[in-house]
């Protein structure tokens, strides 16, 4: 029988408030067994940006990368954000590693090419060291991944954090029964943002992409869905999207979206 492990991604607008990434991180540390974390940052990687005058430009809630731009997120993902997290933990009991992709060559990346589009720096995973992360993670430490990873000729990639999330949870099927969570502001997935009754409990994929053609999923939600149905296909056990400081209490029955 696989053990069961946790694979939980946090979005950038709680990490760029310090409160709530505080509720969220006792929420991650009270998860019981196997876990390990991916941050995003991009709130916090646009602060930087707009300090430095470089106006982020998004496509599809994904972050075009240039040259300047790939130093900026790797200093702000890689070593910020990622250390302010680790020690946080530790302050928690909870023996955090910091890490991004290119440790270890834990998350290997080809360099996004699509047709039309040039997204710079950025990366789409093809390879994640299984092997690595489980000898770090049945030591007892808990694995803390920052959204920057590599393509093998000295490049570093600005790699979504969603995608790093599915691409993660997929791998690990091989060796767990995988539980993804993808953690942020909403309770979950809401057909109107302004109204806190309008959650969505369950979704499959003919739903997303109705909402999607009508507009009631758009911008960082697109990323997050597709990735999550992909993590699905792989044969991820569960996948569920809520409320960050929530994360502890999904078998209390608190409220959230599940993808089916």
């Amino acid at each position: 029988m696989k053990k069961k492990i946790y694979v939980v991604k946090i979005g950038g607008n709680v990490i760029n408030d310090s409160i709530k990434l505080h509720q969220f991180l006792r929420a991650f540390q009270a998860l019981e067994g196997f876990k390990l974390l991916i941050h995003g940052g991009g709130a916090k990687a646009t602060q930087w940006g707009d300090r430095l005058s470089l106006n982020a430009q998004m496509i599809e809630g994904r972050r075009v990368t240039d040259d300047q731009m790939i130093d900026v997120v790797t200093m702000v993902y890689a070593g910020l954000i990622n250390k302010k997290i680790v020690a946080a933990l530790q302050a928690e009991n909870c023996d955090a590693m910091g890490l991004s992709g290119v440790d270890a060559n834990l998350i290997f990346s080809k360099k996004r090419r699509f047709e039309g589009i040039d997204y710079g720096w950025v990366g789409d995973p093809l390879f994640v060291n299984v092997v690595r992360l489980s000898t770090f993670i049945d030591l007892g430490l808990v694995p803390i991944l920052a959204p920057i990873t590599h393509e093998g000729q000295g490049n570093l990639l600005n790699t979504n954090a969603d995608t790093i999330a599915n691409a993660v949870a997929s791998a690990m099927v091989k060796k767990y029964e995988v539980h993804l969570i993808y953690a942020f502001e909403q309770r979950g997935v809401m057909k109107d943002v302004q109204n806190p009754d309008s959650l969505i409990k369950s979704i499959n994929h003919s739903y997303y992409l109705e909402l999607k053609a009508n507009g009631f999923v758009s911008k960082g939600m697109i990323p997050k869905l597709d990735n999550a149905f992909q993590a699905r296909a792989n044969g991820v056990s569960k996948i569920c999207i809520i409320k960050f400081d929530k994360i502890n209490r999904l078998n209390q029955g608190y409220d959230h979206t599940s993808i089916i």
